[in-house]
């Protein structure tokens, strides 16, 4: 007999003795009886309450149960645990995609008085915002594209933004005016902003932080490169099949790359992976309640609200993602201004002809290239021995900067005297390698930082740097013609070498403290 049967048969009058335990039950007085039913319900109390644990836990162990996580960090299906060949399928792709749609920025360049002759336009600056309209697109398409990435996958995103890339291109290939070509290079760029904005996402999803410096390296070569060799292939064609040859010529091969993406590219996003693994498992076993260990409670509307508003917030409230994003808008707006305007440059005052012209911008490009290999070939090793077998923190990515924050108005110094005093041909397009090598010791850096510092959220912060960089690239160029005719080539390339040396300050604060500032609760983002 238990203690609480004990209790409640005192409870009853006669003395009785219990054949088991050998306790006399003995009559109770009122008092008492009071006292031991008080302790009887009790007991009650206790026993339902016990009986709600146990079923709590038991609901609790089989939430638990259904609950469908990674088999351990060295899970195959996880992207940063797939076979080096299949990775580098992936950047290979992406790579290509990458390198297209800024090729299809500046290709237009050298054809651009042609346009304006078909369509009789006299603006000077509706020309110039031709090209750069296609940079507004870039500006706006990731603060959509990174969000929608992040709540449903890398995978269909790139996928849907090239084919509408594709279409867009057709539709400027046949414009029949000057508003409608305007209009589809806007929604082209909107369309094209998808691999700048979500490859370093996916860049983080397949790497670990100290193999993503060369990573970054190959896959940030295009982002630069193409812009340089548009001009080049859109003067050759503009020159022979005419300029709405720049448009199919992309086209055909946006549609080639397209294809062997459909067939070869995976998707690397972890929780968009775990869900398809919940998916199959529902499928099979017909357990409706299996879920994701990377699914969040709240519902689909109020998380893609959340990640709509996650870049703006990065730039607003985080000093760091501002800081960088600025430094990158005026380089980026530097060297579109260079690409609307070198054209002019060496045809008037070189004599070089259209078909040629676009040869000039080889100079940007061959320092790009330069500034890869530099940077792909010491951003690790720099990182490693800053961190000293510690912690590998996100700042260690930031040392080349001073490096390209200095190159870039030496480039533009030498650029514009030597053409104001038009010395040989050669002399400027060497000035402007220094600014291709700094602008890819700026840009590359200032990517692997952001991809290090926000590896959940990576394409929502490289999202953010790219709005402000594209919108620096969209409206400087605008004012390149009326500064260049007010002020020259040689003062009016000194005023944007002194605003981007003021610009090394700023760089030397977040070198010094930008860990500071990074990790300051003032500064930390309900993400």
């Amino acid at each position: 007999m238990d203690e609480k049967e004990i209790l409640e048969a005192n409870l009853q009058s006669p003395v009785t003795k219990d054949a088991h335990t050998s306790i006399t039950l003995h009559p109770a007085t009122s008092y008492d009886r009071a006292r031991l039913r008080w302790q009887a319900e009790d007991y009650d109390v206790e026993s339902a309450a016990a009986t709600a644990d146990d079923q709590k836990k038991s609901s609790q162990q089989e939430k638990a149960a259904n609950i469908i996580d990674w088999d351990g960090p060295d899970d195959p299906e996880m992207a940063v645990n797939w076979p080096a060949r299949r990775k580098w399928v992936t950047v290979i792709l992406l790579s290509t995609l990458t390198l297209l749609t800024p090729f299809a920025s500046s290709m237009f360049a050298p054809s651009i008085s042609m346009v304006m002759e078909d369509f009789h336009s006299t603006n000077a600056d509706l020309g110039s915002f031709v090209v750069s309209v296609y940079l507004l697109g870039y500006a706006f398409g990731p603060l959509i594209i990174a969000p929608l990435s992040e709540l449903h996958g890398r995978l269909p995103l790139y996928h849907i933004t090239t084919l509408l890339f594709i279409v867009f291109n057709v539709a400027c290939a046949r414009s029949v005016n000057m508003p409608m070509i305007i209009a589809f290079r806007f929604l082209s760029g909107l369309a094209g902003s998808c691999p700048l904005t979500v490859g370093p996402g996916s860049i983080a999803d397949c790497f670990k932080q100290d193999e993503r410096g060369k990573v970054m390296a190959v896959w940030t070569l295009p982002v630069l490169l193409g812009p340089t060799i548009g001009p080049i292939a859109g003067g050759y064609l503009s020159e022979s099949l005419g300029w709405r040859w720049d448009f199919w010529f992309l086209i055909i091969v946006t549609s080639a790359v397209f294809i062997l993406s459909v067939i070869l590219q995976r998707e690397t996003y972890p929780p968009t992976i775990l869900q398809r693994r919940v998916r199959r498992l529902r499928k099979s076993t017909g357990n409706q309640a299996l879920q994701s260990a990377l699914q969040s409670e709240d519902p689909p509307i109020k998380l893609l609200f959340a990640s709509i508003v996650r870049p703006t917030k990065m730039l607003l409230f985080s000093p760091i993602v501002l800081g960088l994003s600025i430094c990158t808008a005026i380089s980026y707006g530097f060297l579109y201004l260079l690409f609307t305007t070198m054209t002019v440059v060496f045809e008037d005052q070189y004599g070089i002809s259209a078909s040629n012209v676009g040869l000039t911008y080889l100079g940007i490009g061959v320092g790009q290239f330069i500034g890869l290999i530099a940077f792909g070939a010491v951003s690790d090793l720099i990182v490693k021995n800053m961190a000293k077998g510690g912690e590998m923190k996100p700042e260690y990515r930031l040392s080349p900067l001073i490096v390209g924050s200095s190159l870039v108005p030496i480039g533009l110094l030498w650029y514009g005297w030597t053409a104001e005093y038009k010395t040989h041909w050669m002399v400027p397009i060497i000035g402007t390698m220094f600014v291709g090598i700094g602008m890819i010791t700026i840009f590359m850096p200032v990517t692997t930082y952001l991809v290090d510092a926000f590896t959940a959220y990576a394409a929502s912060a490289t999202a953010a740097n790219t709005v402000f960089r594209s919108l620096g690239g969209a409206f400087l160029p605008l004012c390149g013609s009326r500064m260049y005719g007010a002020l020259g080539l040689g003062w009016g390339n000194s005023l944007l070498a002194f605003i981007g040396l003021a610009l090394i300050p700023v760089i030397w604060i977040f070198l010094q403290y930008g860990e500071r500032i990074r990790t300051h609760p003032r500064f930390q983002l309900d993400l």
